[in-house]
């Protein structure tokens, strides 16, 4: 039995806790909303896991895969374009990644994507801003999690300005506060650690402005928490995270010395280890941005992921918009990128007719953006598309996506023999060969009749592939002709055995 339709899934890959959130969409006055029924949360500290040569150890890959097994029997019924798993800053920087995330979705049976520092920003701003009322002006959007801290301000449901800062409460709490110990000196350092580090963008985002403040996720409800249980916020000052709050919580940590040894309301035992790091870090947030008060929401990036999931289904793909405006920022030439697309995907199609959504997808966005080199140079321009699209930041895509596809641009034009010295996963070789093909078809940058010309699959991929071309649609266009000649032989130069037959 699967899943109802209307059931999303998302999977957080934090550096400090795994979580799992099922919601369910259903229709409201005010559109379709996103309702939890059911969460998951464990205590991986994947981020702790790090040794000093930036790798995580066997020992934490270990409690990470036991955790991905029990959220994967949990999302067993569920289609895979329900579920979106991300990880975030510990997977961004362990320099094995690639092994552990081959194990890692093994044991959770669905994709996993590791996103960028901004795309989290994005993210969360979208599931915060779903979970607390709406506020005139803008918002402001802090979340600290295990490995890195995400500032965003944004206005109703968008998000306007992003960062990310590799500060986070597991982090933190390694360097400064080591088994729980805190004092004075460690605290005050900690605290100046993490206020060089807010003091990066506090200028422009103090200039932009906010009419709210929201801590979202893990590390500003328990400080939330904290403070209510243990009254530590002025009379009347609700139940979120103060100031004088926080600097009374610190005081009772420094006094502690020992936070394994402290017993208060609202702190749990699992949140021990990074509690001192995290308060650092928000005392730091506090100081720099000059805020006096915020509310707390446990929603962030999981909500989020649903939403965005979501617009997805609805034809709301923020990738879509952002390939969009990509295109405008560099100038691309939308008629001949869409002539490209076209071709691409219509050789795609005759080559492998069961091709799935998402590569159709994926080519078509790289036949779209094929020529944002050309803002650079014309000279080896495909080089500067695949860099710009392999290290900009783009909202909505993955890293693995953005890779992915910059290895496509990288290899749309020019010599095959880099093919070799790729360092990805493997390129979908059959909407390579499509996007190549397109490319050449359409140089001169005129609408093509593609009647006089087909593509036919070989049983191993483009290896053993034919081009079947009309004589006399060939004899029309002779520098179309010995541009396919000079493609087939650059194909069989990597060991791909592509042919060009001629008919009547």
């Amino acid at each position: 039995m699967s899943a109802p339709p209307q059931h999303l899934a998302a999977v957080d890959l934090g550096s400090n806790s795994f979580r799992m959130l099922v919601g369910k969409a259903a229709q409201s006055p005010h559109g379709t909303q996103i309702y939890p029924l059911d969460s998951l949360r464990e205590a991986v500290r994947l981020g702790a896991g790090l040794d000093e040569n930036k790798n995580l150890t066997e020992e934490s890959q270990q409690r990470a895969l036991a955790a991905l097994r029990r959220f994967g029997d949990r999302l067993r019924q569920f289609h895979p374009e329900r579920v979106r798993a991300v990880a975030t800053n510990a997977v961004r920087v362990a320099k094995n990644a690639p092994a552990f995330l081959e194990r890692a979705q093994r044991a959770l049976g669905f994709p996993i994507e590791v996103i960028a520092g901004r795309e989290e920003a994005r993210l969360v701003y979208i599931g915060a801003a779903h979970s607390v009322a709406p506020a005139d002006g803008n918002r402001l959007v802090v979340d600290i999690g295990g490995g890195s801290t995400e500032f965003i301000i944004g206005a109703g449901l968008e998000p306007r300005m992003m960062e990310s800062l590799y500060i986070g409460c597991v982090s933190m709490s390694r360097e400064f506060f080591p088994a729980g110990r805190v004092d004075e000196q460690r605290m005050k350092s900690a605290e100046l650690a993490a206020r060089r580090e807010v003091q990066i963008i506090a200028r422009n985002f103090r200039k932009a402005g906010w009419a709210a403040a929201v801590g979202s996720s893990g590390t500003a409800r328990a400080l939330a928490d904290i403070l209510a249980g243990s009254q530590l916020n002025d009379a009347g000052a609700g139940l979120g995270i103060t100031r004088a709050g926080l600097r009374r919580l610190r005081k009772i940590y420094v006094q502690a010395q020992d936070l394994n040894s402290l017993r208060m309301p609202g702190l749990k035992p699992d949140r021990i280890p990074v509690a001192a790091g995290g308060l650092a870090i928000m005392l730091a947030v506090f100081e720099e941005l000059g805020l006096k008060a915020m509310e707390a929401t446990d929603a962030g990036l999981r909500l989020g992921v649903l939403y965005d999931l979501l617009g997805r289904e609805q034809h709301q793909d923020m990738r879509a918009l952002t390939v969009q405006q990509f295109m405008h920022r560099y100038g691309v030439d939308a008629r001949q990128a869409a002539r490209v697309e076209h071709i691409a995907l219509r050789l795609l199609q005759q080559m492998d007719p069961l091709a799935n959504p998402q590569r159709r997808q994926a080519l078509g966005w790289a036949a779209q953006l094929h020529e944002v080199g050309l803002s650079i140079s014309h000279s080896a321009y495909h080089k500067h598309s695949a860099y710009i699209v392999g290290n900009a930041d783009m909202p909505g895509f993955s890293r693995s996506e953005q890779a992915a596809m910059a290895e496509m641009l990288l290899c749309h034009g020019g010599k095959l023999k880099k093919l070799g010295a790729l360092s990805g996963p493997g390129l979908d070789l059959r909407a390579l060969l499509a996007l190549r093909l397109a490319v050449l078809l359409a140089r001169n940058r005129r609408d093509v009749e593609l009647d006089g010309l087909s593509l036919q699959p070989g049983p191993h991929g483009v290896s053993g592939s034919r081009i079947q071309a009309d004589t006399r649609w060939l004899r029309a266009s002779p520098l179309t002709q010995y541009s396919l000649e000079q493609e087939v032989a650059e194909w069989q130069r990597v060991g791909l055995d592509l042919q060009l037959q001629l008919g009547a």
